[in-house]
């Protein structure tokens, strides 16, 4: 398998299959295919090494209940999987603790990787659409891309070492990394009315990766344009 990543601003992973190899993807970001891959769809993370438990705790993160497979089993070829936000696409190698990502970060990953539920928490009904604050955790071992919004800043945290996150700006760290939810009062703002800021406290040791860009900040930002109902 031979992958390269394309674009700067919206970059395409494209992956190079040969005879008998296979990659597991979200299938929403597929964008193009050539020559002999053939796509499996099926519920749940079996084909990637995650059984039915990686099933279930994808589906409850938020990541979605249906992954698919791409094979070259009619001979090779290539599958392109595009960003749905403006950002970069991060290769990871995947061993030992893995990492933890940000709900929609996983792109795909080689046979052996899983992905399941890492953290879920409610953060009040105007913050990511209702939905809570989810992390996913990429385990088991093989090569993962996972998709960050914006740009990119890493941090190497020492033993003790904490830096307090806005949870939108989260993007990946290592798994080994301690995480915990704090909240600072007397904070209002659009996404925060009842007053309280919620902020991730990331403490090392590890590594990392925080993004620029937030959901609920673009969602925001471009509310004025969309039509309005009723």
């Amino acid at each position: 398998m031979q992958t390269r990543i394309i674009g700067s601003v919206l970059p395409v992973l494209e992956i190079e299959l040969q005879q008998g190899e296979r990659v597991i993807g979200v299938a929403e970001q597929l964008s193009w295919l050539t020559g002999g891959v053939s796509l499996k769809t099926s519920l749940g993370g079996a084909s990637a090494g995650g059984g039915l438990f990686g099933l279930v705790s994808r589906a409850v993160s938020g990541g979605g209940l249906v992954t698919t497979e791409f094979h070259a089993d009619n001979g090779p070829g290539m599958v392109g999987l595009a960003a749905k936000l403006p950002g970069q696409i991060v290769e990871l190698q995947v061993e030992g603790g893995g990492y933890v990502v940000h709900r929609h970060g996983f792109l795909c990953g080689s046979h052996g990787i899983t992905v399941e539920s890492a953290l879920q928490q409610n953060l009040g009904a105007s913050v990511f659409g209702g939905e809570g604050f989810v992390l996913q955790k990429i385990g088991g071992s093989g090569t993962a891309f996972v998709e960050l919004g914006g740009e990119i800043i890493k941090y190497d945290l020492g033993a003790g070492q904490s830096i307090a996150v806005h949870p939108g700006h989260v993007g990946l760290f290592d798994a080994g990394v301690q995480f915990e939810m704090t909240s600072l009062s007397g904070v209002r703002s659009t996404f925060f009315a009842s007053g309280d800021l919620f902020m991730a406290r990331l403490t090392g040791p590890g590594r990392v990766w925080l993004q620029t860009l937030t959901l609920p900040g673009l969602a925001h930002a471009i509310s004025h344009y969309l039509p309005k109902q009723g």
